[in-house]
């Protein structure tokens, strides 16, 4: 999805939220958009389009795109905790301007939150070796089928259906 097409969908409200949230950290910006391209350019190159579905590979599409967010911030930062609180803020906004079903959110915010985990220990490795690291991860992600089965799994990927 272009970043124009995103702007179409949100209301004034949304808009104004989302600028206020660049503005507090406006060096920020364009490694966020830069993680979030590259995030949709490698997802498509591996699991071509069944990321945008409930499985595996949407959970893999939002622990890295977690990860590269900051990952990519973290060079301008220096610190991890702030390009971790900047990589929260910004994919919980979108999970908020882009609602789902409880289910469907709750899974996304889960596998964002496992990717800002993983970017702890990941932060000096390679892109390749980030992408090796999370698809064998992502083969142990945990099926659910209930809201209330996610709290059964706070340490892992989750996903929705085989698709």
């Amino acid at each position: 999805m272009s970043i124009r097409s995103l702007l179409k969908r949100l209301s004034f409200r949304q808009i104004l939220r989302l600028t206020g949230i660049m503005l507090q950290n406006p060096l920020l910006v364009y490694p966020t958009l830069k993680a979030t391209r590259r995030t949709m350019i490698i997802c498509d190159l591996h699991y071509g389009k069944t990321h945008h579905n409930h499985g595996k590979a949407n959970a893999f599409r939002h622990a890295l795109w977690n990860i590269l967010i900051c990952y990519k911030t973290f060079r301008i930062t220096k610190n991890e905790e702030s390009s971790i609180r900047w990589t929260k803020k910004i994919t919980d906004l979108h999970e908020k301007l882009a609602p789902n079903k409880p289910i469907e959110t709750a899974m996304d915010l889960q596998n964002n939150e496992m990717g800002r985990k993983y970017f702890v220990s990941l932060k000096n490795i390679s892109e390749d070796e980030i992408v090796t690291f999370l698809k064998k991860h992502v083969q142990k992600a945990k099926k659910v089928t209930e809201l209330n089965a996610l709290l059964d799994h706070k340490n892992d990927l989750v996903y929705l259906s085989e698709k």
